[in-house]
């Protein structure tokens, strides 16, 4: 990592009850979301790091409740770590609190900052360098579901409301059609045409949570392999990170949107539509280890739809950035011309090629359940 330290993350740092004497900041290039560093401290002839992290609160509005949400599921996991004799201080996220004893710090210009402890000896992913990740990722996030599904206390607070409601997705569709304010509807008819095709998809797992069918769970909604730390030595998942959008949800929300990015064959902006594609072989190292870690809690209505929701969730996706197209580009940022076009194009691509291959995906399933 390149040392770029912030002139003012040595007072941010001041505020929270951390171990040492602050040496260096510098950032972590990742995430899209919020803006993340890695501090390092001086302590008795030893050095200690931690994670500092800047809340966006133009994305998440209500960063109390948000940091509220991930007290009660870091504390919850660390419980159940310990009870089973792990390690939780590898296998949570600990928080850092303020030397007032709070979860977050408000500086006086109104931005949030949090700090969690750094964990060693583990690496995130930003693409598959090893099938065994693929497999040790979808297993950790199926842990992460099965552990939190005794979360005791009330329900968890909505960090962004609605934000696998695949019929309001395509109601916001719509409506964008409807009123076509970039002039773009009549440019795009193909793509218009295969949303609308596939309407009745939209509703099956918001309608079976309606019903009580499929059961409303603690979820991550966030499900990209580099959300979870695979240890250097073992190539486990070790840690489920990045718990912003940890609400309430569906299993199948989690586990469609993580094949959706973990077995495409092309990078999701792909102009190039011979290079997208659906990889099987991909699907089943994902299906094997979400399975082999969640399959003893789920019901047979969340099982039956597994395979289905990465096909949903692919379409909901796709449907998000051709929204953003028609609504003049105003959601996603974009690099270039008709940046989210190609973004839908790619989507309903694997979209199509999950349809031809459901026959195939759901014998996955069924061979590890």
């Amino acid at each position: 990592m390149e040392k770029k330290p912030l002139p003012e993350l040595d007072r941010i740092c001041a505020a929270f009850d951390c171990e040492g004497t602050w040496i260096s900041s510098c950032p972590i290039p990742s995430g899209h979301i919020n803006d993340t560093y890695c501090s390092e401290f001086g302590a008795a002839g030893r050095r200690v790091k931690y994670v500092n992290q800047r809340i966006n609160h133009l994305v998440f509005r209500e960063p109390e409740l948000l940091m509220e949400n991930i007290e009660r599921v870091t504390r919850f996991a660390r419980e159940r770590i310990l009870a089973a004799g792990g390690d939780p201080a590898r296998e949570t996220l600990t928080i850092v609190p303020t030397r007032d004893g709070e979860s977050f710090h408000r500086t006086p210009g109104g931005t949030y900052w949090r700090m969690f402890r750094y964990i060693d000896g583990a690496r995130t992913y930003d693409r598959v360098e090893d099938l065994r990740h693929v497999y040790s990722a979808s297993k950790a996030f199926g842990n992460f579901q099965k552990m939190l599904a005794g979360l005791p206390g009330e329900r968890l607070h909505e960090t962004i409301p609605d934000f696998h409601h695949t019929r309001k997705r395509y109601g916001a569709f719509l409506a964008a059609l409807e009123f076509d304010p970039a002039n773009r509807a009549a440019a795009v008819k193909p793509e218009i045409d295969f949303v609308t095709a596939r309407e009745k998809d939209t509703g099956k797992v918001v309608e079976g949570m309606s019903s009580g069918r499929i059961p409303e769970r603690v979820t991550h909604n966030d499900t990209k392999l580099n959300n979870v730390m695979i240890d250097d030595r073992t190539g486990e998942g070790v840690c489920v990170i990045d718990l912003d959008t940890v609400m309430p949800g569906s299993i199948l929300y989690d586990f469609g949107d993580s094949v959706r990015l973990g077995a495409a064959t092309a990078a999701e902006d792909e102009r190039d539509l011979g290079k997208v594609g659906f990889e099987l072989g991909l699907f089943d190292r994902l299906a094997a280890g979400y399975l082999s870690a969640a399959r003893d809690f789920l019901v047979p209505a969340e099982t039956e739809l597994l395979a289905f929701s990465a096909r949903l969730l692919t379409l909901e996706c796709g449907i998000r950035f051709l929204t953003d197209y028609l609504k003049g580009d105003v959601y996603f940022k974009i690099h270039r011309e008709g940046h989210n076009l190609d973004r839908a194009r790619t989507q309903f691509k694997m979209v199509a090629e999950m349809e031809r291959q459901m026959a195939a995906m759901d014998a996955v399933v069924d061979k590890y359940l």
